[in-house]
């Protein structure tokens, strides 16, 4: 089968390659996937250019893509869930990482059938995205109705699913974004947008119990200065927090060096008696039944930017890095 492979750290250009692979043996509770569409993340193009190396080095040539819809090919002997010629997708394990493949293995505990109302392209654009935001919102900030929440980059892949997730729990929504994208990010819901490239947030005064931070840096720190006492922020870029170090199985060294790291983000929620977590989002087919029913319900719907065929894969995975996508960044793999 053809398969995209990541062949050497480095970008999209140079890194990446069209291979002849051999179509994955799948387990007993593992099911083979068909795949009809498939969707890059940040996280793709992070890590081919070695963003996460003290993690782990990548044994090359490895595939790339995380999210996967298609039609179930064959199951294994204790699959029970699902059967040959269901519609499905997944946020498969990392041991399975390659969706942009014709064929893909997936844990069945990790699948879940695709939403009734949506095609193959519009699903591909979900998993990851929607399980990082179903966890950031729900599992870990707890957010509940009247609350207040401040969501940053609310145009990209996990902002557009989060500021729906947030009014569909009955929260207060303030969202970042640029100009050219500030209708979208109204359209999907949020009570008040700020265009960064006019304002800024900090100045604008207002306190919130929630800071979903979704782009690192300087945001991380300055969260906690527009959060109110006692408040959460639930970060995806920023500094990585002492339970989720431990949860990566990371030795003691390394957590000592990331805890020095984060000192300053572990300061300043120790002042204002507040929590701060890292979310690396776990694979949940369980949650993406739940996902699937705000799809067929429309409280969410999907938002992508740009589809590609297969063979230039490799041009939507640089238009993705570029920062400008509203959305999802969707590969259609069959012909």
């Amino acid at each position: 089968m053809k398969s995209l492979m990541m062949t050497k750290y480095g970008d999209a250009s140079t890194s990446l390659k069209v291979q002849e692979v051999s179509i994955p043996n799948f387990g007993k509770n593992q099911i083979l996937i068909k795949t009809h569409s498939a969707s890059f993340n940040p996280i793709d193009y992070k890590i081919l250019r070695g963003d996460f190396k003290a993690m782990g080095k990548i044994q090359f040539p490895k595939g790339i893509g995380r999210d996967v819809s298609g039609i179930v090919e064959k199951v294994g002997k204790n699959v029970k869930n699902f059967k040959a010629g269901d519609k499905v997708y997944s946020r498969i394990a990392e041991d399975f990482v390659g969706t942009m493949a014709e064929y893909v293995i997936s844990n069945d505990n990790d699948a879940a059938l695709i939403p009734s109302n949506l095609s193959f392209n519009e699903s591909a654009s979900i998993p990851l995205a929607g399980l990082t935001s179903y966890q950031a919102l729900v599992d870990v900030a707890k957010l509940s109705s009247g609350e207040s929440i401040l969501i940053h980059a609310g145009s990209g892949g996990v902002g557009t699913i989060a500021i729906q997730l947030a009014k569909h729990l009955g929260a207060n929504v303030t969202s970042t974004t640029s100009t050219k994208n500030v209708k979208l990010v109204k359209d999907l819901g949020a009570d008040k947008v700020i265009d960064y490239t006019k304002h800024n947030y900090l100045d604008e005064g207002a306190k919130f119990d929630v800071v979903f931070d979704t782009l690192g840096g300087e945001h991380t720190l300055n969260a906690f200065k527009v959060l109110k006492d006692g408040g959460r922020v639930v970060s995806i870029s920023g500094a990585l927090d002492s339970i989720t170090a431990k949860q990566f199985g990371l030795n003691k060294f390394v957590r000592l060096i990331l805890a020095f790291q984060a000192r300053k983000v572990t300061k300043a929620a120790a002042k204002m008696n507040a929590m701060y977590r890292f979310l690396f989002m776990s694979s949940s087919g369980a949650q993406l039944k739940k996902i699937a029913q705000l799809y067929e319900s429309g409280l969410i719907k999907p938002v992508i930017d740009k589809t590609y065929d297969f063979k230039s894969s490799i041009q939507a995975l640089e238009y993705l890095s570029t920062g400008r996508a509203k959305g999802k960044v969707i590969v259609k793999i069959v012909e």
